[in-house]
């Protein structure tokens, strides 16, 4: 997906957006590195958003992930866009 797309406010295809979601806990997500994707902006713009803002992001925005989760989904979804920040901070996604 090319970051300048979302600059050009062009459409995203459903199956490219589908391709970045992953279930955890039954719960439809996607990784800040996909938000970011979609954005057209780097990983850390969305963290620093968040961080930033609290306010702006409704309270289940954020999904923290037990050790576990986060080395199911690294082992089952080896193209899952995870960033580093976010192994680094409890698997917050």
């Amino acid at each position: 997906m090319e970051k300048t797309r979302q600059k050009e406010k062009e459409m995203i295809p459903y199956d490219e957006v589908e391709s970045i979601i992953t279930v955890i806990r039954e719960i439809p997500v996607i990784a800040d590195a996909g938000v970011a994707v979609l954005y057209g902006v780097e990983t850390r713009e969305i963290n620093q958003a968040v961080k930033n803002n609290p306010d702006k992001f409704p309270s289940d925005y954020l999904l923290v992930l037990t050790k576990y989760e986060l080395c199911d989904l690294r082992s089952k979804n080896l193209t899952t866009n995870v960033s580093a920040k976010s192994r680094k901070c409890q698997g917050i996604i």
